[in-house]
C-alpha cells in the first residue's frame, strides 16, 4: 500500500489533536510533523518529501492561503477552517478538499480518499452556505446558525432557542419562527416546541430526547411525529 507523508499546520491544539487521531486511523497516511505556524511548516517541507498538508486558513503571522501562495510546487492541500466563506479562495488554488470545523471523521475520510483519484483539474466543491438568522436579544442582535439549533420552546410571546453553545430568548411568535426557518429538518412536536430532527437521540409515545433534554409530544402532533420518525 502506498503511503502518503503528511503534515498538519494548525495553531489550535485541540484541532491538531483531532487531526492526529484521524490520521492515525488511516493506513495510507503517515504523519511527519505537526506545525503551529506556516514558518515551521516551511522548514519541514525543505527537509522532507511531503505529499499532503492539512492546512488551517486562520494561522498566526502568515495566513494559510498566503502561505500556500509562497509554495512553487505545493503538495496536495486539504484546507481546514471554521469559516465556509473561504471556500471560493480555496477553489482558486485547486486544493484537494475543504473541511469545515468541527470535522467529522467520515468527512475527513472522504477527503483523504481523494488522494488516489486526484487530478489537478478536479474542481473543489463549493460548500452550501450555512443558513442563519439574527435574533433580537435584549439590546443586541445575536446570530444563530440553523444547523446548530437543538430545539425551540415557546413561552407566551417569547421563544427560547437552544443550541449546544447558548440559549437565547427572543420575542417572536412560534408560528412566525416556523415560517422563517422553512427547513425540512425542523418539526413541530407540541404547541410549544419545535425540534431539529437530526438532533433527536431517542423518542417514545410521550416525549423526545435531545441530549439531556426531554421534550413532550403533544396529543395533536403524536400521529405526525410517529409517521415521520417511525420510518
Amino acid at each position: 500500500m502506498q503511503k502518503y507523508n503528511c503534515i498538519i499546520v494548525e495553531d489550535e491544539p485541540l484541532a491538531a489533536e483531532i487531526l492526529q487521531d484521524y490520521i492515525a486511523q488511516v493506513p495510507f497516511l503517515q504523519l511527519k510533523a505537526t506545525c503551529a505556524n506556516a514558518l515551521a511548516a516551511t522548514e519541514i517541507l525543505r527537509t522532507n518529501a511531503i505529499d499532503l498538508i492539512f492546512l488551517d486558513i486562520n494561522l498566526p503571522k502568515l495566513k494559510g492561503l498566503d502561505f500556500l501562495q509562497t509554495l512553487q510546487h505545493p503538495p496536495h492541500i486539504i484546507l481546514t477552517t471554521a469559516y465556509h466563506e473561504y471556500a471560493l479562495q480555496g477553489y482558486e488554488h485547486n486544493v484537494l478538499d475543504y473541511l469545515l470545523k468541527p470535522i467529522e471523521f467520515s468527512r475527513f475520510l472522504k477527503a483523504v480518499n481523494k488522494l488516489t483519484g486526484f487530478t489537478i483539474n478536479t474542481p473543489l466543491p463549493i460548500p452550501e452556505a450555512r443558513k442563519y438568522q439574527f435574533f433580537n436579544v435584549n439590546k443586541k442582535r445575536v446570530k444563530v446558525f440553523f444547523d446548530e439549533i437543538l430545539y425551540m420552546e415557546s413561552q407566551r410571546e417569547y421563544i427560547k432557542i437552544y443550541t449546544p453553545s447558548q440559549t437565547i430568548m427572543t420575542r417572536i411568535p412560534l408560528s412566525q419562527l416556523e415560517l422563517l426557518l422553512q427547513d425540512k429538518n425542523f418539526m413541530r412536536v407540541h404547541r410549544s416546541f419545535i425540534v431539529a430532527k437530526d438532533k433527536i437521540n431517542a423518542f417514545s409515545a410521550t416525549d423526545i430526547e435531545i441530549n439531556s433534554f426531554q421534550i413532550p409530544i403533544g396529543r395533536d402532533y403524536k400521529e405526525n411525529v410517529w409517521a415521520v420518525l417511525g420510518n
